[in-house]
Parts: C-alpha cells; sequence; structure tokens
C-alpha cells in the first residue's frame, strides 16, 4: 500500500507489525460534544509495544497549546493491554 498523505496514522515502516496495546478515546457521559457524535463514539489508537503505547498516553493527556485558557478537554483515555 502507498502511503501519500502526511496526516495518515501509520507510519509505513511499521505498517505490518503486530499492534496489540492500545488506547481507547471516549467522551464522559455529560459532554455535550455527544450530541453530534453520537452517544457510542469511540477512537482508537494501537501500538506494537506498550512503552510506544504509554508514550502516545502522555502526549494524548497533556494539555496542549491549542487550547484556549478556558478550554476544558474532557476525552477520556483508557490503556488497552492484551
Amino acid at each position: 500500500m502507498d502511503y501519500c498523505h502526511q496526516h495518515n496514522l501509520v507510519e509505513p515502516s511499521t505498517a505490518g507489525l503486530d499492534r496489540p496495546f492500545g488506547i481507547r478515546v471516549t467522551l464522559p457521559a455529560h459532554d455535550t460534544l455527544r450530541k453530534v457524535l453520537g452517544d457510542n463514539w469511540q477512537r482508537m489508537h494501537w501500538y506494537p509495544s506498550a512503552s510506544e503505547r504509554d508514550t502516545a498516553f502522555e502526549k494524548m493527556a497533556a494539555r496542549h497549546g491549542y487550547y484556549r485558557e478556558t478550554d476544558s478537554p474532557t476525552q477520556v483515555l483508557e490503556k488497552i493491554n492484551p
């Protein structure tokens, strides 16, 4: 498979690796974005090792610079083990 867009979530060099470690992203029950995305919305991210997953988890959990001071992100992150 050719990879032509930088925004693809899979690196070509690791595309064939088994990815048993994951992160599930969901929204809390009170989040109003559920009205747009639906109550069952979730996003899964998969990694070949626990250390790669844990590094990604920390980056996802950190408050990044694009939020306004008044923004409070409410995503729920959950580690998935094989």
